[in-house]
């Protein structure tokens, strides 16, 4: 088998070309350099060039505060690059795998979001990745849509280096207490991904580590297992102020993970002391 990563140089796309090569899979690693998205002859002479069975689609617009400013890059990457990508699977009969994300519903309720609810995204970031998901949907059957949320990895900046750095400079920090969810460790989300690229039980998962905390908590729970002394204050959404909603239910059921046979990942507490293993070397 043959795989096409794209946003090598990110931390899930990173994880997921060495999951890959570590099991003797053949993959091709690309990021802006080798294949811009968002130019649909870049796309197309890559992927036939390389002529995969699958590509994992992990390249993104990520920053959600600045996407609220900068609407049309967001859209250009993360609607017209899938677009792109999924029109060459389509020519090829290739397997597509789209990274999505929590932002695509409304974050509203306590309710684990399911697989199939419906999506009401309130941030432009949302907006730009649930038309995303249209586009594979539109284009493809042999799809898998993945939904993640809260990433760390070695490979990139996250919530978890945030917090360590600004450990170096405070003694004191305020996290938000009223947005709940869970974390996702690429390395575990690498691991599934290859799973399934391997299957032909396509469809759209959730996939994050195990258990649910606030922010709060995981800031309390870094600093606790770092090591580090640090006051960490409880503060609102309101109060902290951002410039995109942030959903403030970010549960997702991963029921179908089980149903289909796939192994779900490890409970986040179990991934952030193997991230921090690394990270602080250990």
């Amino acid at each position: 088998m043959k795989v096409l990563v794209t946003g090598v140089k990110g931390q899930l796309g990173f994880d997921v070309v060495n999951e890959l090569e570590k099991r003797g899979i053949e993959a091709i690693g690309v990021d802006i350099q080798e294949m811009d998205i968002t130019d649909r002859t870049s796309v197309e002479r890559v992927i036939r060039q390389e002529m995969p069975d699958a590509v994992i689609h992990c390249a993104a617009y990520t920053a959600v505060d600045a996407a609220e400013e900068n609407e049309a890059l967001c859209r250009r990457v993360n609607v017209d690059g899938t677009r792109n990508i999924a029109e060459v699977c389509k020519a090829l009969d290739c397997k597509m795998i789209y990274i999505s994300t929590d932002y695509v519903f409304s974050g509203e309720g306590e309710k684990p979001w399911e697989p199939e609810d419906e999506r009401k995204p309130k941030s432009v970031y949302g907006q730009t990745k649930y038309e995303g998901e249209l586009a594979v949907q539109e284009l493809l059957e042999k799809y898998f849509i993945v939904r993640i949320a809260w990433v760390f990895g070695v490979n990139g900046k996250n919530f978890v280096r945030t917090m360590l750095k600004l450990a170096q400079t405070r003694d004191t920090i305020s996290v938000v207490n009223d947005q709940f969810g869970s974390p996702t460790y690429t390395y575990d989300l690498a691991r599934l991904l290859v799973d399934m690229v391997q299957t032909d039980k396509y469809g759209i998962y959730h996939a994050t580590n195990e258990g649910i905390c606030s922010w709060y908590e995981f800031a309390c729970a870094i600093f606790r297992e770092a090591g580090i002394p640090m006051t960490v204050k409880p503060v609102s959404t309101e109060e902290y102020g951002a410039k995109a909603s942030r959903p403030a239910n970010s549960r997702m059921s991963k029921e179908k993970l089980t149903e289909n046979g796939f192994q779900r990942l490890p409970a986040w507490q179990d991934a952030l002391k193997r991230y921090l293993d690394i990270l602080l070397e250990r």
